[in-house]
């Protein structure tokens, strides 16, 4: 019963983000080349791990292995010569940090690679950040509708994913609707 009751939760949230995607196809292809666009993450997916497992079941928000974020703030914020991101963890860390900062996957970073290349009916963007102190590597697949998926690997801690989506960055939107009313 457990499988179909997991099957179904990811089914529904999947359905639900799909509902709340924010661009079309060509503001998606867009944001995407001209690299200029956040990620706001709904939910947060640990690798699966029987003792995170038994502490996450303890939380309201948290149904298999599937933590919902819709409330919070925490993204990804992509330009041509940043990447600031924000985001939470849990799972397990192979080189705790003594610094209750360094919780989660927050950085800045000046100094990366980004490369984003089409497929049949998504975008697969990867970023390299090589300025800050884990070497870390996320990974985006993005619908043309702006649904996303994003996977952030770190040598020092187990893999976590998220879904959300992507939207044009708050100041870009405004000043695109003023152009809009002209």
């Amino acid at each position: 019963m457990k499988p179909l009751t997991k099957l179904f939760t990811i089914i529904f949230a999947v359905g639900a983000l799909h509902a709340s995607a924010q661009t079309d196809k060509e503001t998606t292809a867009k944001l995407l080349k001209e690299q200029n666009f956040v990620f706001n993450a709904v939910t947060a997916i640990p690798m699966a791990d029987n003792a995170l497992n038994q502490v996450l079941n303890q939380y309201p928000n948290s149904r298999n292995n599937l933590l919902n974020l819709s409330g919070s703030q925490y993204d990804v914020r992509v330009t041509k010569d940043s990447v600031v991101a924000y985001l939470p963890f849990y799972g397990r860390s192979f080189t705790p940090s003594y610094d209750p900062k360094d919780a989660g996957t927050k950085f800045k970073s000046k100094d990366f690679k980004y490369s984003a290349e089409k497929k049949k009916k998504n975008w697969v963007v990867t970023i390299e950040p090589n300025d800050i102190k884990d070497r870390q590597k996320l990974t985006f697949n993005i619908t043309e509708k702006g649904y996303a998926s994003l996977s952030v690997q770190n040598i020092n801690r187990q893999p976590i994913s998220f879904n959300g989506n992507i939207e044009e960055p708050k100041e870009k939107a405004a000043e695109s609707k003023d152009k809009k009313k002209d």
